[in-house]
């Protein structure tokens, strides 16, 4: 199947600001515009209009989801098929049950891409209500096996499509610096990513490597407290608080490190391993959710346990010192993320949008 012609209702968040979903919806719209089909933009997080609305609390939600749910409406009516980007919580109740909903009632076939790495904990919560919905929806997909288990134990059948890296953008660098040990995080700064123990493992590194240093990409709740951290820990001069940088910012940066950290709590299918692995830098990953589905440790990355500045220092200077190691991961890496080319996953998304077209609609609800 070609998607020239095609007329896909996408629904999901947009940066700024900047994150895993985000990037991966935006990407996902440039590549199918890109293969000749149209897109109808629909925005969960769009900007609040008035702007003073997004201050007051029960306000905001009615102004954000009444203009949402009508645009919703005329997408539908301009779409062949509805593509639902999804996450846990009220991610969900607010935003992908609603689309799936409005489909139904439109007669539009749709694909829910759920991509929420605390998937197992909101379905123990939220299984009624999600199954509800998912009944009316033609297909799940997810980015890795992990969400597919996860999905199967609660009775979801689920298709693996997985995230896209883009290649042109994340690519190696053409050399590296001798003696530096320049470490990346590109996670925002929330406690569910834990660049604590980032700080922490670094501030173990430069007890042996005194010129080591960390560049965190991301913005976030934790900002004030991160800083705060790098200062107790006297390291104010060797951590740099990047903000929120756009793709090719960051790829820029990924160019420019020597290890690139996840010290996630909780995952699915972060792209910041992806885009670590695309750039020719070494990972270095708590073996959390969906990572181990992705990389093997010791193969594509080395996996330590959360919450455990101690084995991530460890980890990093096994790759300082064992430059062989290092080289044996940057190779494997390079190798894996092929499969993660729009070029190895529009044929996958292509038969799943085959397979909702050709089925019939979901009957409009009485």
């Amino acid at each position: 199947m070609s998607f020239s012609g095609l007329s896909v209702g996408l629904v999901g968040p947009l940066p700024p600001p900047a994150g895993g979903m985000a990037n991966q919806t935006r990407q996902l719209a440039e590549l199918l515009r890109a293969a000749q089909a149209s897109v109808w933009m629909v925005q969960t997080n769009a900007p609040y209009r008035p702007q003073w609305a997004g201050r007051i609390p029960v306000l905001r939600a009615a102004f954000r989801l009444l203009p949402f749910l009508w645009q919703l409406w005329r997408a539908a009516g301009r779409s062949d098929l509805f593509h639902v980007m999804a996450n846990s919580g009220w991610s969900w109740h607010l935003f992908a049950a609603p689309a799936i909903w409005v489909a139904r009632l439109r007669g539009v076939p749709v694909v829910v891409s759920y991509r929420g790495g605390e998937a197992g904990e909101f379905l123990q919560r939220s299984q009624a209500v999600v199954r509800a919905s998912m009944q009316r929806a033609s297909r799940l997909i997810v980015p890795s096996g992990f969400l597919e288990q996860i999905f199967g134990r609660h009775g979801m059948p689920a298709l693996v499509v997985p995230n896209i890296v883009d290649l042109r953008r994340f690519r190696p660098a053409e050399a590296s610096v001798p003696g530096r040990l320049h470490l990346v995080v590109a996670r925002n700064l929330e406690a569910l990513y834990d660049n604590e123990s980032a700080l922490r493992a670094l501030q173990i590194v430069r007890r042996s490597h005194p010129q080591a240093t960390l560049t965190i990409a991301g913005t976030g709740p934790q900002a004030e407290y991160l800083k705060s951290l790098a200062q107790e820990l006297q390291l104010t001069g060797a951590v740099h608080f990047a903000g929120r940088l756009d793709p090719d910012a960051m790829a820029e940066l990924y160019r420019g490190a020597d290890v690139a950290l996840n010290p996630s709590l909780a995952d699915n299918m972060p792209n910041s391993v992806l885009e670590g692995l695309a750039s020719g830098v070494p990972v270095v990953s708590t073996d959390v959710g969906g990572v181990p589905f992705m990389v093997r440790h010791e193969v594509h990355a080395l996996l330590v346990p959360p919450r455990s500045p101690q084995d991530m220092a460890a980890a990093v200077l096994r790759l300082s010192d064992d430059p062989a190691l290092r080289q044996r991961l940057v190779t494997a890496g390079l190798a894996e993320v092929q499969r993660y080319t729009w070029e190895a996953v529009a044929p996958l998304l292509a038969s799943v949008y085959r397979s909702v077209l050709g089925a019939p609609s979901p009957a409009p609800a009485r």
